[in-house]
């Protein structure tokens, strides 16, 4: 029944901060989803909690539409997380939570709600049977008899059965019966090593509530049977347990431990490549509290679990946690912010820890739990070698060293992997006789060879042209490919090793839904001799017969003006390195490198990650560099860079007089300039008070705003508040 008229403050998926007032006739709640007008169109909003603005002329406003159904409410924890993240990053808040809702719940329609309630016959149900002629309703009764039956169940014994329910309700012949919790069931467990054991004493004795723990465990450690062991305590007791993964890639083989260990508990699993439908069951199961334990890539921090328990962050070093358009938020820190809100503690994992966990460690905010020996009882750290290309003749980008290695490993059925951080056939085209190069069109930067398509790609923008007959500058029919890339390895390495079997693995092999499920079942079958890939390989996998690593073309990352670089080229190697004699056979890593000299490469040799990072973190604080201060940039691109220097120019002009304790760098322009045909330009905002950056940035926002609107209509900008790129 319509209600009179009550104003409601709504969130919609708009560009513009705030909420929006609007008069409902209706019993509407906080987190309701409701369609509303907003222009010319139909848009789902989400009422919000707070007082709408005194003195709006209530003539003005318009009507929430209609209550959308088959939900209840979003929960109050969930909408004070977006409302966080929206403040923190400064995003206007209707957008923030449209991006933490799934796909399905942003569009104004209903909801289909999957009702896993039972129906059971009451005491004056079992004595009262249906007439003999309606056979689908006896033939219901009848099952009924034996136990409460599911709705779906129902209807495949009788198409009619959610009305005839219905009715039986009113008439008390049937009732709702809630599903019996399933007992948890914990599969084999293996036995802890002493550093495991030790871990999860002092996680078991922590105090209930918030806590934060890094557990810094070396590639091969056993990482993942802390958290397994972990979860089952918390499961037993009747929580939830929200794990977070950087890579869809990471997933299929996580899930399976996790669905041997747990066979009977729910799992609902979060990424991007599930159809919409999926995403939707698993984020509701976690939010009606069905799922036990959700995985999930960096969106699932934002899930709705109304018992949860902890929050693990696997691999909490890697950059794919941080989003890079639209909310630039970072899932490791809203997942440390949300644990501290809910009271539940968080477990960092990674075998090179990001700086700016290593420092919350220094700082005391964190607890770091060491695991500095393999699991595996005949495993150890590989032995790291260092072959210095500077007077090498390479063939294919490999060195005779590399190649000896990989015979020798051939012989003893060993697998191998031969790493480069560049898919493709050759990073670049060029001409021998006038210097042409095989420039993207729209970016800053070369197509790269896929010689097998006959293609040239640009890998930031997707442009793909075909591979000319001659250089389109000089007309020379003498055309090469220079550098390497992962096609150019499979093909030279199959015609120096014809017996070997070559899997190659990088992004363009991995596209299909089950190309990795494929993967691991040819690797654990003994299907493989040498795996070719990119940075996909370098982390959480388990591959137990791999025992040579090698390394090309890691150079390029020390000469890179991203001041994150060494810590992100150290921190690759390192897992990458950890790949190899992760069981029986010992492990070998060889990296050729012009500069084995190198600070970082030398640490790598003694795997001393503790000391490149103080090493780094004393860098850091000297040049004022997070995490020793508090970053934020202003971005802005057009299809001329005067375009975009000339607005981020005038900004900082009407900014100079509130830049108190903020320092402003720039403009300049970005590290590639070009992308996607628009010139990028940036200001950097950099500050040893967090509180007076974001003050600064909350005064420079509107200014922003407002000569957005004086300049060409081709302008776009954002900021980016602890970016991660340059």
């Amino acid at each position: 029944m319509n209600q009179p008229a009550v104003r409601h403050q709504v969130l919609v998926d708009v560009p513009l901060f705030g909420a929006f007032t609007y008069l409902s006739h209706f019993d509407v709640m906080a987190g309701q989803r409701v369609v509303v007008p907003f222009g010319k169109r139909q848009l789902c909003g989400v009422v919000v909690t707070g007082i709408p603005p005194e003195g709006v002329d209530e003539s003005r406003l318009k009507s929430i539409i209609r209550p959308l159904e088959g939900l209840p409410p979003l929960p109050a924890d969930f909408l004070r997380l977006v409302s966080f993240a929206s403040a923190y990053y400064h995003y206007p808040e209707g957008q923030t939570l449209f991006t933490a809702l799934p796909t399905a719940l942003r569009d104004p329609k209903d909801i289909r709600r999957v009702d896993e309630r039972l129906f059971g016959l009451t005491d004056a149900g079992l004595a009262e049977a249906p007439p003999a002629r309606s056979r689908g309703r006896l033939a219901l009764w009848q099952a009924m008899q034996d136990g409460p039956v599911s709705l779906a169940a129902a209807r495949e014994l009788y198409a009619q059965a959610g009305k005839w329910l219905a009715e039986e309700l009113d008439a008390g012949r049937v009732e709702r019966v809630e599903p019996e919790p399933t007992p948890l069931v914990v599969g084999n467990t293996p036995p802890l090593t002493g550093q495991q054991a030790a871990a999860l004493e002092q996680l078991y004795a922590a105090p209930a509530g918030y806590s934060a723990w890094l557990l810094h465990g070396v590639t091969g450690s056993g990482k993942t049977e802390v958290y397994l062991q972990w979860i089952a305590r918390l499961l037993a007791a009747g929580r939830q347990v929200l794990v977070l993964v950087p890579e869809i890639n990471l997933t299929p083989q996580l899930i399976n431990r996790f669905l041997l260990r747990f066979p009977a508990s729910r799992i609902a699993v979060q990424h991007s490549n599930l159809a919409d439908g999926e995403r939707l069951r698993g984020w509701v199961d976690a939010w009606q509290g069905r799922a036990d334990v959700v995985i999930g890539t960096r969106l699932s921090v934002f899930t709705p679990m109304p018992r949860l328990g902890l929050i693990v962050v696997d691999e909490e070093h890697d950059g794919s946690f941080k989003q890079q358009d639209g909310l630039r938020y970072h899932a490791r820190d809203l997942a440390v912010w949300r644990a501290r809100e809910a009271g539940v503690p968080v477990l960092l994992g990674s075998a090179t820890p990001s700086l700016e966990t290593m420092a919350n460690v220094e700082a005391g905010r964190y607890r770091r739990l060491v695991l500095d020996k393999r699991a595996h009882g005949a495993a150890s750290l590989p032995r790291v070698g260092l072959i210095d290309t500077r007077r090498l003749r390479l063939q294919d980008g490999l060195s005779p060293q590399v190649m000896s290695a990989l015979e020798a490993r051939l012989a003893k059925r060993e697998m191998s992997l031969v790493f480069i951080n560049r898919r493709g056939f050759a990073p670049v085209l060029a001409c021998t006789d006038c210097g042409w190069t095989s420039g993207c069109p729209r970016c800053s930067t070369r197509l790269v060879l896929h010689l097998r398509e006959r293609q040239l790609r640009c890998h930031h923008c997707g442009w793909e042209e075909t591979v000319p007959p001659a250089c389109p500058e000089c007309g020379a029919p003498d055309i090469k490919p220079l550098g390497e890339g992962t096609q150019r390895l499979e093909t030279a390495l199959a015609q120096r090793f014809p017996q070997a079997r070559i899997l190659r693995i990088d992004r363009d092999t991995t596209q299909r839904k089950q190309a990795w499920d494929e993967i691991y079942r040819s690797v654990n079958a003994g299907e493989v001799d040498i795996l070719v890939g990119t940075q996909m390989l370098a982390k959480g996998h388990d591959f137990g017969n791999l025992s040579l690593v090698t390394v090309l073309g890691a150079d390029g990352g020390l000469y890179s003006a991203d001041f994150r670089a060494a810590e992100r080229l150290f921190a690759q190697l390192m897992q990458v390195a950890g790949r190899a004699g992760r069981a029986d056979a010992p492990g070998e890593v060889l990296v050729q490198t012009q500069w084995p000299d190198h600070p970082l490469y030398q640490a790598l040799i003694r795997h001393d990650f503790d000391g490149f990072a103080r090493h780094l973190l004393s860098e850091r604080r000297q040049l004022g560099f997070p995490p020793a201060a508090y970053q934020a940039m202003l971005r802005a691109d057009a299809p001329a860079l005067q375009d975009a220097s000339r607005f981020l120019t005038a900004v900082r002009a009407a900014a100079e007089s509130l830049a108190e304790g903020v320092l402003v760098s720039g403009p300049a322009p970005a590290l590639m300039v070009r992308l996607a045909n628009r010139e990028r330009a940036q200001l950097v905002l950099e500050s040893s008070s967090r509180q007076a950056l974001h003050a600064f940035i909350d005064q420079l926002l509107p200014l922003a705003e407002a000569e957005a609107r004086r300049q060409s209509r081709g302008l776009r900008w954002s900021l980016d508040v602890d970016p991660q790129e340059c």
